[in-house]
């Protein structure tokens, strides 16, 4: 079977350290080109990469030669160039968040599906085994009847200069971290959260977006689910799930690195028990499972568009202190 024959478009720095050497080391898929508007940025990443140059998106998405296409601009310039992708009809898999707008995002699920072509945001963690493993615990009755859900991502304070404070290109504390918690909300929850109250936090000086954040969302039966998220704090990256007789808990949840050994913490009445499971490679699980989508012509993920509304809900109803 031929290989996917992807091109990416842009050389952000998630790009290069783990997105592009995964394209390279992946089965089942060809990484041709890198494009970037800046010619010499384009050789310098491309070199990296061992692929082709490319001066501007455009010229990439006009080239026959590529199946796919990986963007990793920032948020606000993902409307456009996912667009310009699906209708050269190009497959994309694109950093999350997706969009930042649901009405827009809502229109970029439709036209892949209406073009029948695959739409895939990058949040890579839920492929990663560990989490499936907590799965088969809580469906199995390990902590009994799931009751609260608690998810937290923050990193430590960046420089006034990185893009995640600029509002114009889609900055903020709610478009970076606090992603992945509302995606492990609905991960383990299912669709079906509401909103019940979130607040964000601004007006840092040097900073023109929420630089951290609180959510609570529930279920229709009341399992609640508290989400909190920040970019001026110390690392956390953990989720925890409360049931009637007992706890989990993950740390390092959402971006361990392919060499950690996941361990999840399983307290009951009876004691606390470390499960400690072999290493996984999210990142490449996440290039493999695009290419599998690809393969078998799937539509587009329901989750993608509740991911979309929950985010927006949140954005909506929230006190900003």
């Amino acid at each position: 079977m031929d290989p996917v024959r992807i091109g990416v478009i842009g050389c952000a720095d998630i790009a290069r350290r783990r997105m592009l050497p995964a394209l390279r080391a992946a089965s089942g898929i060809e990484l041709v080109a890198v494009a970037a508007r800046d010619a010499a940025r384009a050789r310098e990443t491309a070199a990296e990469a061992g692929c082709e140059a490319v001066t501007g998106y455009g010229a990439l998405l006009a080239r026959p030669d590529i199946d796919a296409v990986y963007v990793p601009l920032p948020a606000a310039l993902h409307a456009e160039w996912v667009e310009a992708a699906l209708r050269a009809g190009k497959h994309v898999l694109a950093e999350k968040p997706l969009t930042t707008d649901l009405a827009t995002t809502r229109r970029l699920l439709d036209l892949a599906g209406s073009a029948a072509l695959v739409l895939r945001e990058n949040v890579m963690f839920v492929h990663h085994s560990q989490h499936a493993a907590v799965r088969s615990l809580v469906n199995g009755g390990a902590i009994g009847e799931p009751r609260s859900f608690q998810a937290e991502f923050t990193i430590p304070r960046l420089p006034d200069t990185d893009i995640r404070y600029d509002a114009a290109l889609g900055g903020g504390a709610l478009w970076d971290t606090g992603v992945y918690p509302v995606r492990a909300a609905l991960h383990f929850l299912g669709d079906r959260l509401t909103t019940e109250g979130a607040v964000l936090v601004g007006g840092v000086p040097g900073r023109a977006v929420d630089t951290a954040g609180t959510a609570l969302l529930r279920t229709p039966d009341g399992v609640t689910a508290q989400l909190s998220f920040g970019l001026d704090h110390g690392y956390r990256s953990a989720y925890e799930i409360t049931g009637s007789r007992g706890r989990l808990t993950v740390d390092r949840a959402f971006t361990p690195p392919a060499a950690h050994p996941p361990t999840i913490r399983l307290e009951r009445p009876t004691g606390v028990e470390e499960i400690a499971l072999a290493p996984d490679d999210q990142v490449l699980r996440s290039v493999a499972a695009f290419v599998t989508d690809i393969r078998v012509g799937a539509r587009p993920e329901p989750v993608l568009l509740r991911q979309a509304e929950l985010l927006d809900a949140i954005r909506r109803c929230a006190r900003v202190v």
